[in-house]
């Protein structure tokens, strides 16, 4: 097989800041590092980030409480040791899933760490490991649109639902004021004609007094 130029070196699983199994493939300080970066990142539940130190990266990859990290000869890039980090992920949670919330440190080292040590080997060495990247970066970023549309989409949803109460308060109110509108007409239409008749009544007394009046001088 073909020969990647840049290398990964190093390589962990944690929860927190609690090392679950690591493997290393190389003299030096990563291990120490690695526990810096660790407890820089405690806290976080989703991150992608990529720290330089010297002629070193640390890819790192924070999510559900796990990180995933490695070290890498700066010639590796950044698609490679992420794609490293995902293969790693996928196959952690497959085996891991249920019980790494209460593992302690090193608790999984003996089994993964063959697996980490595999995982690097393959990735160091096989020239497709560039193009599997390439699609999982492809696939994570339509993902990632899928979920920017779909929370844009909720919160239009949101908006519309608050629209929507809006509309149909304005509604009620306007319904409310027509009603009373048409409440105090009625009113006014029967003080009016209580009025009329009031005035004709007097209208008519006066005619009837009147008619009296020139009756009687008659």
């Amino acid at each position: 097989m073909a020969q990647r130029n840049g290398k990964l070196l190093y390589s962990l699983v944690a929860r927190g800041t609690v090392v679950l199994a690591e493997q290393n493939n190389t003299t030096g300080n990563a291990p120490t590092i690695a526990i810096r970066i660790l407890e820089k990142l405690d806290g976080r539940t989703r991150e992608r980030v990529t720290y330089a130190q010297e002629r070193h990266m640390f890819h790192v990859m924070v999510q559900g409480g796990l990180t995933f990290l490695c070290m890498a000869d700066e010639a590796a890039g950044r698609r490679v040791p992420f794609a490293f980090l995902e293969d790693v992920k996928a196959s952690f949670l497959s085996s891991h899933a249920d019980s790494y919330q209460q593992a302690v440190a090193y608790e999984f080292n003996a089994e993964f760490s063959t697996v980490l040590a595999q995982r690097m080997t393959y990735f160091n060495s096989d020239p497709g490991a560039d193009v599997i990247d390439r699609v999982r970066g492809e696939i994570s970023q339509v993902k990632d649109i899928m979920v920017e549309n779909i929370e844009r989409v909720l919160d239009r949803g949101e908006k519309l639902d608050l629209l929507v109460d809006k509309t149909d308060l304005l509604q009620g109110e306007a319904f409310a004021f027509r009603r009373e509108a048409t409440r105090a007409r009625r009113v006014m239409w029967w003080k009016n004609v209580r009025m009329w008749f009031i005035m004709g009544g007097i209208v008519a007394a006066v005619i009837f007094l009147i008619v009296l009046l020139t009756v009687g001088i008659q």
